[in-house]
């Protein structure tokens, strides 16, 4: 091969490979980026296809100080989309404990929608719910319309107990349950209605129960990227409490935001949480769009958990009505 055509091979694996840099370095240095970088943060994931191919467009250069850097940058996207500090605490945490020790454990089937304005397929919702035989549905952007088909639609033959904020527009939210539900709080400070619930799952003088928080954070758009920063960092700061608890809805952020990474962590000295879909390897199905936007898809929605709590089952399902798809996960919950 002539050095020109070695020369093709290199300029053609550095165009490719200058975008994901660039993102890359947006996504390790945790600095309070504009909303067009967090926006475009969110597809990190899609990177790892153009890293793969500049490591294949500089094969052919046979340039060890090109094929290098292309195969390093390409790793750290398979280091991303698969972090092996979330496998290896699920490894050596409670979800793999078993025989005679381990601890007792309630099953729940949780469902999460962001119904788009209250315009969501009711007849859809109900239908997920009964085929999964989910126990737990939040809803987001939740409306008194919306309220009204689902119980046309007998979502209250299955999830017969709810606590209900409906709204118009975007800020309404809601909480269906097989299981006595008691509204305790809201979280503070966020721009969308986010309740905190508790449900008990076994009898309520057991202490056999689960915090549940209704997550929707503002979109990071304009000047309202503070607003989102500053609804993260609330619902950190509500997860933070003992028991097991469990963060279900619209985060309106991806793993890949170092904002969302330090919620997990317990950012500000709160409880460390896990993001279910991630502990799975699931984190590469999408939640949005499902219709509307000519955009590959992301993971907004998400079911986060406290460490007592294990994760299985999870899987994402459109719904019509909405640009969001629902999300479904068996839960494990450590009973005392």
């Amino acid at each position: 091969m002539g050095h020109r055509a070695h020369r093709g091979w290199l300029w053609s694996a550095g165009l490719v490979a200058a975008p994901v840099v660039v993102v890359s370095w947006f996504r390790t240095v945790p600095a309070p980026w504009p909303p067009l970088v967090v926006q475009v943060v969110a597809f990190t994931p899609w990177l790892a296809f153009l890293a793969a191919a500049a490591v294949l467009l500089a094969l052919p250069s046979r340039r060890a100080w090109a094929i290098l850097p292309a195969a390093i940058l390409l790793t750290a996207q398979l280091i991303w989309l698969f972090p092996p500090e979330v496998f290896l605490a699920r490894q050596g945490g409670y979800p793999q404990v078993r025989g005679p020790d381990a601890p007792a454990a309630a099953k729940l089937t949780v469902m999460n929608l962001n119904a788009r304005l209250g315009g969501a397929d009711s007849a859809a919702i109900v239908r997920l719910v009964k085929d999964h035989h989910v126990g737990l549905l939040t809803v987001q952007e939740h409306s008194l319309e919306l309220e009204k088909r689902l119980a046309r639609a007998d979502l209250g033959s299955v999830l017969p107990h709810r606590v209900s904020h409906p709204r118009n527009g975007a800020a309404g939210s809601a909480v269906y349950s097989s299981f006595p539900l008691k509204e305790v709080g809201l979280v503070p400070d966020t721009a969308f209605s986010m309740p905190v619930v508790r449900l008990e799952t076994g009898d309520p003088g057991a202490g056999a129960g689960l915090t549940v928080i209704n997550v929707h954070t503002h979109a990071p758009v304009d000047s309202a990227v503070h607003q989102w920063r500053s609804d993260l960092a609330a619902v950190a700061r509500a997860g933070s409490g003992a028991g097991p608890t469990l963060l279900a809805g619209d985060f309106n952020a991806t793993y890949d935001h170092w904002e969302f990474r330090a919620m997990l962590e317990g950012a500000g000295g709160g409880l460390k949480l896990v993001d279910v879909a991630t502990a799975l390897g699931s984190r590469l199905i999408p939640t949005w769009p499902m219709r509307d936007y000519s955009l590959p898809g992301v993971t907004l929605d998400h079911v986060v958990t406290s460490p007592d709590v294990s994760g299985s089952g999870y899987s994402v399902h459109p719904v019509n009505g909405t640009d969001h798809a629902a999300v479904i996960a068996t839960l494990e919950i450590r009973l005392p």
